[in-house]
């Protein structure tokens, strides 16, 4: 038998506002009981205003919760007078009556305590957040090697079709701003150089600056946030689309099938762009120096081949395919975290290519200390 509506009525007795309650009221009845108590004291008038009497004579059924609700219509003063039906319903009002109390006022937290906390929580997420990447390096390691021990796994096409997306597209604006760069390079190494007289070791200074350091670095910075935001986003959709999912009901590996063909493109692609980005910076050198300078362009290149040796070269190329593996790794992983909605897609979007550009910032420190102690 299905449980009675419960019911509201607003009324005046002997000049006095009483409140009329019957049906059911418990937990699983009284949502949106506010919402009809409204109306029923607008349809009621002024004269339903303040501190009212209960009459629950009517109730088919009650719990604490409905009993609370009830109270609450009544003006909640523990003066509000109930009439039940019974000793049982009285008691039940009695208790919550005697346990209602006003909510506790907002905690003030001094700001030292917050500031502490905060760096607490972001050190157990940075701390979770690297148990979790690690964990799915250590995932890629074994499909890879699962790869390599049954090579029909792996599939050249998707790397091809990945290697367009994240090398040629890119040529452009890494020619760009890896020629700009080093037009920036060579104009302030002459300014600051000719107060010395020494202005032509502004080609040492383009050569040795764009190969060893910003050339693979700026262009890591840039496919960071082209390609490893692309990543992210192309996964993310699939996670929201539940594409992932319905790939590993039908028994495919998303690692082998959307990660391990991004690691392997950016992989190839990294060295590339890296010396496309350095060619295009010592054009930019040049042009500055037959501007500034009296070299020409056959001047310029002479004295870096004689001037530059080839492990300043070979140092960024190093760094290269490493910083690649790292912007992909990171930009699929963020990219499987997705849950939920788009707005989870823009986020973790952001967020992947902020740790891709902070972690190959500190692989370079690592690699520039690391050939400081080896001496190339």
């Amino acid at each position: 038998m299905a449980e009675a509506e419960p019911t509201i009525r607003y009324t005046e007795r002997a000049g006095k506002s009483v409140v009329e309650v019957g049906g059911t009221w418990t937990v699983f009845s009284v949502r949106g009981i506010r919402e009809k108590a409204e109306k029923a004291l607008q349809a009621a008038g002024a004269g339903a205003k303040g501190q009212r009497t209960v009459d629950a004579t009517g109730l088919e059924k009650v719990d604490t919760a409905g009993a609370l609700e009830i109270l609450e219509l009544a003006g909640g003063g523990p003066e509000a007078e109930v009439k039940t039906r019974d000793e049982a319903q009285a008691a039940l009002f009695k208790i919550v009556r005697e346990n209602m109390c006003d909510a506790p006022p907002d905690r003030r937290v001094n700001w030292l305590a917050h500031w502490l906390e905060e760096i607490g929580r972001g050190t157990i997420d940075f701390y979770k957040q690297v148990i979790k990447l690690c964990a799915f390096f250590g995932e890629i390691l074994v499909v890879v090697v699962e790869a390599i021990l049954q090579p029909k796994r792996f599939r050249p096409s998707a790397v091809v079709r990945q290697m367009y997306e994240v090398w040629i597209r890119a040529l452009v604006i890494v020619g760009v701003l890896c020629f700009l760069i080093g037009v920036v390079i060579a104009y302030q190494g002459v300014q600051q150089l000719k107060q010395f007289g020494a202005e032509t070791f502004t080609v040492e200074a383009v050569g040795i600056g764009m190969f060893r350091e910003l050339g693979p670095l700026l262009t890591a910075i840039i496919v960071a946030g082209r390609s490893g935001s692309a990543f992210t986003a192309q996964i993310g959709t699939m996670q929201v689309n539940q594409e992932v999912d319905a790939m590993r009901t039908i028994g495919l590996n998303p690692v082998e099938w959307l990660v391990l063909p991004r690691i392997t493109a950016l992989l190839i692609s990294m060295p590339l762009l890296a010396f496309w980005g350095d060619m295009a910076g010592l054009l930019g050198g040049a042009v500055a120096c037959t501007v500034y300078l009296d070299f020409t362009f056959v001047q310029f290149f002479d004295r870096l081949r004689d001037t530059v040796g080839p492990w300043h070269f070979y140092t960024g190329m190093i760094k290269a395919p490493v910083f690649g593996i790292v912007i992909a790794v990171i930009g699929c992983f963020e990219g499987l975290q997705v849950s939920g909605s788009a707005e989870s897609v823009g986020q973790l979007t952001t967020k992947s290519v902020v740790e891709s550009i902070f972690c190959v910032i500190v692989l370079d420190a690592i690699f520039s200390v690391i050939f400081l102690l080896a001496g190339v």
